[in-house]
């Protein structure tokens, strides 16, 4: 067989590209039609397509791509950068495939899903406090700086201030946007984590069609919407909505193009979000129900037809366990339910709701175990026919998987605590307290039959939610 001749240079490099990296960009473009927009047309740019899952791979490429031009990122090297998630799966994307080491720091707010993709993309994670701002030794940017400065070899991305940031926006995203609009377009509702998005946009729509009106949308507990507003800082709160919002202003934003700017509380983020799946088919993110909820808003404020575009920035695939989890909302007090005013109110998982995760007295103690390990428990309601006839908890387990594997084929009732004492839901806090400081798991039952566990975890939870009321009334 005749062996190839040899490709030129550029060729050979053209052809060891990793591939998945040509899928980067050219993301769709969907106008929304079963949501209220007033009297504009809405669009969404649906970033989540990118190969990685979110707007954040147009950087990666380009931050890692500039860095190897300039010779700051050399063969073997380390990509370290600090990050709510996405630009670290970005940089994974694009370094592991072009054979760089990651480490990355993340909040500890990240949904579970971000965290084990990067893993799964064999970048080593580092999870640092959330509640601490710029300055404070563990605060996310501050640590990978850290980090990198103690790593041989190692490229700090540095999003919030590398110039590779906004110019793949520029060049890239807001060409792509102009071509897919027809040239025909009035408005841009972006947030801003690192502001590259925003700056990007604006640096090229300036020369495109200057009379192009930005939006940000900012969650509450962020400074940006009153930074804009009025021109000075505030004081940060703190938000639920991962990606966008700030506690600073970074230092590459450019909020010149700006004309408006909505604060969106984190319950009408993630109800935003889960409207946009249940109506249009499209899963996102928090931080893209905070876009679509201020895109909403303008939109139903204007009084002459306008086009307008947000951005889908991330798949909502990678939020199942928080965006469209029911009981993870409920706990955050983000998903209100009925107030019952007793001690239903505290049962994270309510079995009048459907909620609670229970086994039968004659199933298996492997199933019970299976069931404990899944639902992330450690008691189970053991019910017969609706009723409550015992509790089995991981001690019961625990005494049985002690006389050998075989035993945890025994039924469930042959291990389980029956007859366990039970509190009524009228019972007070005092009397639940009590029952708790015992070491037990709480069983609200009564009359009216079985209502649910109350744990330790379900009181301090009860107690942080009436901290946060009295807070935010005040």
């Amino acid at each position: 067989m005749s062996r190839s001749p040899d490709l030129p240079r550029a060729a050979r490099e053209t052809a060891s590209r990793p591939a998945v990296l040509d899928l980067i960009g050219n993301t769709p473009l969907v106008r929304v039609t079963r949501l209220d927009t007033g009297c504009c047309t809405l669009f969404l740019k649906l970033e989540s397509q990118n190969p990685g899952g979110s707007i954040k791979d147009r950087i990666g490429v380009a931050m890692i791509e500039a860095a190897e031009r300039d010779g700051r990122l050399q063969p073997g090297g380390t990509v370290v950068e600090a990050t709510a998630g996405n630009t670290g799966l970005g940089l994974a994307l694009v370094a592991r495939a072009k054979g760089y080491k990651v480490v990355l720091v993340v909040p500890d707010k990240m949904a579970t899903e971000k965290v084990l993709h990067l893993k799964a993309l064999g970048a080593t994670v580092h999870v640092t406090r959330s509640d601490v701002v710029k300055g404070h030794p563990e605060y996310y940017q501050d640590l990978a700086a850290r980090i990198a400065a103690g790593i041989p070899g190692s490229f700090f991305a540095d999003q919030f201030n590398n110039p590779a940031n906004p110019l793949a926006h520029e060049t890239a995203t807001g060409p792509e946007i102009w071509a897919q609009t027809g040239h025909d377009l009035d408005a841009i509702v972006v947030g801003v984590g690192s502001s590259g998005t925003l700056t990007g946009l604006s640096r090229y729509f300036r020369k495109v069609q200057p009379a192009l009106e930005f939006v940000l949308a900012d969650p509450v507990g962020s400074i940006l919407a009153d930074y804009v507003k009025t021109g000075h800082v505030g004081q940060a709160g703190s938000w639920a909505v991962e990606g966008i919002g700030e506690d600073f202003v970074p230092a590459i934003a450019d909020f010149g193009s700006v004309k408006s700017a909505y604060s969106i509380p984190d319950a009408e983020s993630f109800g935003a979000a889960r409207e946009l799946l249940a109506r249009e088919g499209i899963p996102g993110g928090s931080s893209t129900g905070t876009l679509l909820a201020a895109a909403l808003r303008w939109c139903r404020e204007q009084t002459t037809p306008k086009r307008v575009l947000t951005l889908v920035c991330d798949t909502g695939t990678r939020y199942l366990s928080k965006v469209y989890n029911d009981q993870w909302l409920i706990d955050q007090g983000l998903l209100a339910r009925p107030r019952l005013g007793d001690l239903r109110d505290l049962i994270s998982r309510r079995f009048e709701d459907g909620g609670v995760v229970a086994i039968a007295p004659e199933d298996t103690l492997l199933v019970a175990f299976q069931r404990m390990r899944l639902a992330e428990v450690s008691q189970l309601p053991v019910l017969a026919d609706g009723r409550l006839v015992g509790v089995l908890d991981e001690s019961d387990l625990l005494v049985a998987a002690q006389a050998g594997p075989q035993a945890l084929q025994r039924p469930v009732r042959n291990a389980m605590t029956a007859a366990p004492q039970t509190l009524p839901a009228s019972a007070s806090i005092a009397e639940l307290r009590a029952v708790l400081d015992r070491g037990l798991v709480a069983i609200v039952a009564d009359e009216a039959g079985f209502h649910g566990l109350v744990t330790r975890f379900d009181l301090l939870n009860h107690l942080r939610r009436q901290l946060l009321a009295s807070t935010a009334a005040a």
